[in-house]
C-alpha cells in the first residue's frame, strides 16, 4: 500500500512542476530514479524510447511505464493518477476564474516567465537524451579517449536520419522511428 502512495506522490510532484509537455518530465525523472532506486538513467532513456513510440502523451506513458515496472497494474494506476491530478486541479481552478485571469497583467507576466523555463526544461531533456544516446558516459567518466567516448554507430545513424529528414521533410516522424528501430535491431544482431 505504501508503494502506491509513494508512486502517486512522486508523480504528483512531476505533474505539478513539469510545465511544457512530456519532455519536461525528464529532468524530474532523472532526479527521481537514483533517489527512489526505481530506475537508472539508462532505463529513463529506454522509457523515453518506448513512450515516444507508443500513442499518447510522453509524460503519461512514462508514468504508466514506471508505475507498472515498480508495482504492476496498481502502480500504473497510481502513477497515472499522480501525474494528471495537478493538471486537473489547476484547470478546474482556472476555469472557475477564467474571466478574472484572462486580462490580469500579473497572470500574463507569469505565463511570459514560464515559457523560457519550459524551454530550458525541454532543452535540458533533449541534451540529456542526446548525450545518453551518442556518448558512452562510462568511458567519459573513466577519461577514455574521444574515440571511446563517442558511440559512432549511434552518431552515424543520427546523421543519416537527419539527412533523410532534411531531404524528405514530408516524411512522417513515425517513419524515422521505424528506420531507427530497424537499424538498432540490425546493429544488435551483428
Amino acid at each position: 500500500m505504501m508503494i502506491y502512495l509513494r508512486l502517486f506522490w512522486e508523480f504528483f510532484k512531476v505533474g505539478l512542476f513539469s510545465v511544457g509537455g512530456g519532455l519536461a518530465t525528464l529532468p524530474f525523472l532523472n532526479e527521481m530514479g537514483p533517489r527512489t532506486g526505481w530506475f537508472t538513467a539508462q532505463q529513463v532513456a529506454d522509457m523515453l524510447a518506448v513512450s515516444e513510440s507508443t500513442p499518447g502523451p510522453i509524460g503519461i506513458n512514462m508514468a504508466v511505464y514506471t508505475g507498472y515496472t515498480v508495482a504492476g497494474i496498481g502502480g500504473s494506476a497510481c502513477a497515472l493518477a499522480g501525474e494528471v491530478t495537478p493538471s486537473i486541479i489547476i484547470i478546474l481552478i482556472i476555469a472557475a476564474f477564467l474571466k478574472a485571469f484572462r486580462d490580469n497583467r500579473y497572470v500574463q507576466g507569469v505565463f511570459y516567465g514560464i515559457r523560457p523555463a519550459s524551454t530550458a526544461l525541454i532543452a535540458s531533456a533533449g541534451l540529456t537524451v542526446a548525450a545518453g544516446a551518442l556518448l558512452n558516459t562510462a568511458a567519459w567518466a573513466g577519461l577514455a579517449s574521444v574515440g571511446a567516448v563517442i558511440q559512432w554507430p549511434a552518431v552515424i545513424l543520427a546523421a543519416v536520419l537527419a539527412v533523410i529528414y532534411i531531404r524528405f521533410q514530408k516524411l512522417h516522424p513515425a517513419f524515422l522511428i521505424l528506420i531507427g528501430a530497424a537499424a538498432g535491431i540490425l546493429y544488435g544482431l551483428v
